[in-house]
């Protein structure tokens, strides 16, 4: 049984910063108990659920689980460095090997099973108040994961199962080398041959935990960036076409209708917005975006949006709305003169000494024609620099910052009800 002991080092959670690493630790070892106890205590209903999701889920899980148990007996080394029965899929390797670590491949299936069971709750919650969950799907995935293990094929490899080329995008207003990601680019020729089945098995999957995808890096169905795998930075790197309508045809052709958020931002080309549009998906406004010139047709300007399309104050990608604000250099071109220029153009837009401007930027988004507005936790709150989620292409640090119920006070609360109010939202 779990007992107060089992917490007694239970990490903080009063400050706004996650140590993953003490979270992880803290965390898998209660949940080590907690499978022991489920084994040891025979509790019908657990055990009746456990073998209903192992059945429905048999497709992924035991790769997943034997993947995960691998890894971990491996001393966490990349799987194309294991011995070759292992990493080739050698079929009595891995009999012998589930044979010898049964009870660790099934505690990472406990585990997953326990997270469906509590995420069913929470969504079946969250949809009866009239809420919709949005989750994101990467249109890459790791490398050094179970999904490329199981599914060498489909992934652009060696005969050592090195990745050949690998995934990132030329020089942008993010970054003046390009941002070198690092993942596998797929074989679109043998996942073309067989029907897009990895993908409508992925597209499914994800339907069956949120209500809307966000796909990011959308342009890739298009194009995609190819560097190879031993470049330095993601400056070399040619573009490729990617599957574009046909992945999607046969996808919906199984499913319907896919429930889409396309993240369009970036160097984006014509064909690419050709693409979102046959498709029906509302593509993304970023208000940050909107001041590095004065033209009055930049696309992220408010009177430029369409109806059908997702207008955000700042992504997870960007800065915080402060903390944008008062950058002394621009994030394009990385110099203080065109950040003054643009501070001015906004404060003109806005209409307003920028003493508030996260409040005036969500004005300006909630108040726009988008279908759908989006307002970061950090805006509501008013927060600087020091809660930015995520900086692209740096590796350490980033999805640390953790909202505290303490900082969502009354004032806040009353503002961002005035302002949903105010803009029929």
């Amino acid at each position: 049984m779990l007992n107060f002991d089992d917490l007694k080092d239970k990490p903080s959670f009063n400050d706004n910063r996650v140590d993953y690493s003490v979270v992880s630790a803290f965390k898998n070892r209660i949940l080590r108990k907690a499978f022991l106890n489920f084994y040891s205590l025979g509790n019908r209903e657990l055990t009746v659920g456990f073998e209903d999701f192992l059945r429905r889920h048999k497709n992924w899980l035991d790769k997943y689980a034997m993947f995960t148990t691998i890894r971990e007996e491996n001393g966490d080394i990349p799987w194309n460095q294991w011995e070759y029965g292992l990493k080739s899929l050698d079929k009595d390797t891995l009999y012998n090997y589930k044979e010898k670590f049964e009870s660790s491949i099934n505690f990472h299936k406990f585990v997953q099973f326990i997270f469906y069971r509590q995420w069913s709750r929470l969504k079946q919650y969250c949809n009866g108040k009239g809420i919709s969950l949005i989750g994101d799907m990467p249109f890459y995935v790791y490398f050094d994961s179970d999904t490329v293990w199981s599914n060498p094929e489909l992934f652009e490899l060696d005969e050592d199962y090195n990745p050949l080329f690998v995934s990132g995008v030329p020089p942008d207003y993010f970054s003046d080398k390009g941002q070198l990601w690092g993942n596998p680019l797929y074989r679109w020729d043998i996942m073309r041959q067989n029907g897009y089945s990895w993908w409508l098995d992925r597209f499914r999957s994800i339907l069956s935990r949120v209500d809307i995808i966000r796909i990011d890096h959308f342009r890739g169905f298009q194009d995609y960036w190819e560097i190879p795998a031993q470049a330095a930075t993601a400056e070399t790197g040619n573009w490729k076409q990617g599957p574009g309508l046909e992945l999607f045809q046969s996808v919906e052709n199984k499913l319907g209708e896919l429930p889409v958020i396309a993240e369009d931002l970036g160097i984006i080309t014509p064909d690419v917005t050709t693409l979102r549009e046959q498709l029906g998906f509302p593509g993304m406004k970023v208000l940050q975006f909107a001041f590095s010139d004065d033209s009055g047709d930049n696309p992220h300007l408010p009177q430029n949006y369409p109806l059908s399309c997702v207008a955000y104050t700042g992504t997870h990608d960007n800065d915080t709305t402060i903390g944008w604000f008062n950058n002394t250099v621009n994030q394009s071109t990385g110099t203080m003169e065109e950040k003054q220029a643009e501070r001015k153009r906004a404060l003109a837009y806005t209409g307003s000494d920028g003493s508030h401007i996260e409040i005036d930027f969500m004005r300006l988004c909630l108040s726009s024609v988008a279908n759908t507005a989006i307002i970061p936790m950090q805006d509501i709150l008013g927060l600087g620099s020091e809660a930015r989620m995520n900086v692209p292409g740096k590796m350490q640090g980033n999805w640390e910052w953790r909202f505290t119920f303490d900082q969502l006070t009354k004032e806040k609360k009353d503002t961002l009800n005035e302002l949903t109010l105010n803009s029929g939202r």
